[in-house]
Formats: C-alpha cells, sequence, structure tokens
C-alpha cells in the first residue's frame, strides 16, 4: 500500500489563463510552482491524481550533497542551502533536520572509493565530508555492530519527512498566488507560431505562455505523444517503516543492503541500498543503446524482472488526441507492489549493523517508481524545437533531497532570470549528443 500522504485540496475551478503550467504535482512540481508564485508569476499546476502520491512520498526522505555526481553537485550545495531554511521559506513544517548521513564501508575497497570522491568531488567543493575510523563511527553511529573498514560522514546533510513536504510546499506556493488542480491531467499542449499557447487538460483548456512537464516516471509517455525522444525508464524500489526503536541511531545510515532514516515520530524508514527492481518493458527495448552503460555499471544493484509488466506496458497507448482520455487518467496514481524479498535482506543487513534493531517491529511498506535518465543526471531545460516548453524530470532517486533546487533553477529558467548554477549538463539536447554520456564513476 502507498504512504498516507498529507492531503491537498484542489481549487474549485480551472482558469481560462496563466503565464506558466506545471504538469505534475510531485515535489519538484511543487517547488518549480512555489518559486514562480514567490516572484509572482501566475502559475497553475495540474495533477492527474493527488499532490505527492508517487514517487515524492515514497522515498527515503535523504537530504544529501554527499556522494553526489560531480555534475550535480553545485546544484546539490543550494538544494540544502534551501532546505536549511525550508521551514521559514514556506511557513510549515517539512520535516528538515541537519542530523548527517553516513555511508558504511565494509571492505577497504568500498573505502578507497570513498575516499577518491572526498578527494575529487567533496573538498574541491569545501564540503564537510569526512572519513572515520572504526572508533569514530561508533560515536556518530551508536549501538553499529561488525567490522568495518571505515565510513563517510557528511554532518550538514540531512533528512525531512516525504509524506508533509511536498504538499506543505504546494500550500506555501498557493499562499503566493499559485493555482492547484488535482485528478486534472493534461492531456497535450497548443501551440502557435510555433511556441507554446496553452495546454488541454481533461478538463478543458487553459491559455498560457510556458509549460513545465515534471511528471517523473510518466514524463517519457507524454513527451512520447509530442514527438520529442525521452530516454527515460523506471526503476522499482522497496520501503518499509518501522516503529520507534529505543537506542536507534540519529544519524541517516547507509551500509551493503539497507538505508535508514529516522523519522519526525521516532520510526524509521527503511530501504535496500543494494536492490532494485528493473521491470523489462518496451521502451527497455527502445532505450537498450542509451541505458546499456548504466545497467553494466549497476548490474549488481538491479534485479531484471520478466513477465507480465512487458504485457501490460505494451497495450498503453504512446498516442493520443487531445478530446480522448489518456493514459494518466486511466491511472491516477502508480502505487507498485514491493518487493518482499528485497525488504527481507535490508531487515537482516539492518539488524546484522544494529542488533538492537531485532526488536523493530514492520508497520508498513510500499513500493515506488524511480524516474531513471542515462547518465543518472536529471533534465531541467528548456526544449529548443518548442519555445516555451520546459522539462524537469529523470531524477534518478535523487529528487526529493534535490527537488528545492531544482524548482528553483527551473522557476530561473522559464522566467528568464540568470541560473544559479550552470545548467548546462541538465541539457534535454544531450540526448541526441554523441558520444553517448556516461554515468560518474564517483557518484
Amino acid at each position: 500500500m502507498s504512504p498516507p500522504v498529507d492531503p491537498v485540496q484542489s481549487d474549485p475551478s480551472l482558469p481560462a489563463r496563466t503565464t506558466v503550467v506545471i504538469v505534475g504535482g510531485g515535489i519538484v512540481g511543487v517547488c518549480t510552482a512555489f518559486f514562480l508564485a514567490r516572484e509572482g508569476i501566475p502559475v497553475v499546476l495540474c495533477e492527474k491524481g493527488e499532490i505527492a502520491a508517487e514517487q515524492s512520498s515514497r522515498n527515503w526522505g535523504w537530504c544529501r550533497k554527499m556522494g553526489r555526481d560531480p555534475r550535480e553537485m553545485p546544484l546539490a550545495i543550494e538544494a540544502m542551502r534551501l532546505w536549511n531554511d525550508m521551514n521559514k521559506l514556506i511557513e510549515a513544517e517539512s520535516g528538515f533536520r541537519r542530523s548527517g548521513i553516513v555511508y558504511l564501508c565494509r571492505t577497504q575497497r568500498d573505502l578507497a572509493r570513498r575516499a577518491r570522491w572526498l578527494e575529487q568531488v567533496g573538498q574541491p567543493h569545501q564540503i564537510d565530508s569526512r572519513l572515520l575510523t572504526r572508533d569514530q563511527m561508533a560515536i556518530v553511529t551508536p549501538g553499529l555492530a561488525g567490522n568495518w573498514a571505515g565510513a563517510l560522514s557528511t554532518p550538514s546533510d540531512g533528512r525531512a519527512e516525504p509524506a508533509h513536504a511536498a504538499p506543505a510546499i504546494a500550500e506555501a506556493a498557493r499562499r503566493h498566488g499559485a493555482i492547484l488542480l488535482t485528478q486534472c491531467a493534461v492531456r497535450g499542449i497548443e501551440t502557435e507560431g510555433g511556441r507554446i499557447s496553452g495546454v488541454i487538460t481533461e478538463k478543458g483548456p487553459i491559455a498560457c505562455e510556458q509549460v513545465v512537464l515534471a511528471g517523473g516516471v510518466w514524463s517519457r509517455l507524454f513527451c512520447g505523444n509530442l514527438g520529442l525522444r525521452l530516454p527515460q525508464l523506471k526503476v522499482t524500489s522497496a520501503v518499509m517503516r518501522i516503529d520507534p526503536v529505543v537506542g536507534g541511531p540519529e544519524t541517516s545510515t547507509g551500509g551493503p543492503g539497507f538505508g535508514l532514516r529516522k523519522r519526525l515520530d521516532g520510526g524509521y524508514t527503511v530501504g535496500n541500498w543494494s536492490r532494485n527492481t528493473a521491470d523489462l518493458v518496451p521502451d527497455s527495448a527502445r532505450f537498450s543503446r542509451d541505458f546499456l552503460r548504466m545497467w553494466w555499471l549497476h548490474r549488481k544493484e538491479t534485479r531484471l524482472g520478466f513477465g507480465r509488466a512487458w504485457v501490460r506496458e505494451s497495450l498503453v497507448p504512446r498516442r493520443w488526441k487531445p478530446d480522448q482520455v489518456t493514459p494518466f487518467e486511466k491511472l491516477r496514481i502508480l502505487d507498485p507492489v514491493p518487493s518482499e524479498r528485497i525488504l527481507e535482506q535490508a531487515k537482516q543487513r539492518l539488524i546484522e549493523a544494529f542488533p538492537m534493531m531485532h526488536r523493530m517491529r514492520i508497520s508498513d511498506s510500499w513500493g515506488g517508481a524511480v524516474d531513471v535518465t542515462p547518465d543518472g543526471l536529471p533534465v531541467i531545460s528548456p526544449v529548443d524545437t518548442i519555445p516555451g516548453f520546459f522539462i524537469a524530470t529523470g531524477f534518478t532517486g535523487h529528487g526529493f533531497g534535490i527537488s528545492p533546487g531544482a524548482g528553483k533553477l527551473m522557476a530561473q529558467l522559464v522566467s528568464g532570470q540568470a541560473p544559479m548554477v550552470d545548467p548546462t549538463p541538465f541539457r534535454y539536447s544531450r540526448f541526441a549528443e554523441r558520444p553517448r554520456s556516461r554515468p560518474s564513476p564517483l557518484a
């Protein structure tokens, strides 16, 4: 089942006109709406289901700079600055706390890889990450057991509450003038003279000057209907919630086979650091060349699924007209089934690392669909062939933590302001360039 998410009431009526329409009410979409509305720019956000009902509420809740791809690091730094001020910015509780994050290293090889990232990425960006000895680990992560080569720690990284953050940011956007429409799928765009002139929703048209697609795993399907090639696939993650455990770690911790974050309610969100599922679907074949290097680098962490997903997705229409019911209306909320095998492994690895967790009581579990690109970097970019059309998608499991920065950057690109970081690494056009982008070995 899906985790409970703070409800966001839809505005009652569809406006005839606005300046910007955002397609998708996940964390990136609502952050974009917030920063646009804050600048006084009229914006309407359209969500086919409910705000943050998909991956934006199903992720681990980590907010980090540590371990980032070097091309993504400047944006991650800006995102963390915004997270630090988030509760004040939105005048509400996002759940953000600067609790630190630790990567546990079982072997010297793992530790050496973390040390390379620290030397080549962390230190040049003046990140407060540091390597820990076994004795130091005992202080940062009390209760840790077993033989460990060391760890990489970043005290200034933090955590937030996915089920609260996106709804709270959405409500803040509304207080600044944004209109929020749920159960309102966007079926397509309209152009005039080659430029964006509006959108067609299931409830009627909205005239506008710009459109931001922030549709997560649905973005590839939306783009395909426009004739745009967006190489993006989805990976299914599995997450569980456990009740409070006395003596459990305060610091978010990742190790071989597990990752955990303490929640505001005292319990923990737990996932499997080393295992996700990628179902083979028709898009897997269409984008096989794009993703070959990505799959090879992550072959030990990704379990390929064979079966009904191929048949199910082969029946999904790839093209439709504005007066037709779309796939977005037929499936409002994607709610994948979590792998019990993957969660059981996470449970066992967590208990091995923190023996006090043998008392854990699992109160809930859920699956989530992660939007993945071939190089592991998001698209935060205008589309040159459709002036006024922008894409913010493909965050490859980094979307929640980096969302404030991504939303602000997208708002700057849409409004014509000087971007706070160089957006070149996130350009949509890179997928048409050769040679194909390679995922960073340091990320």
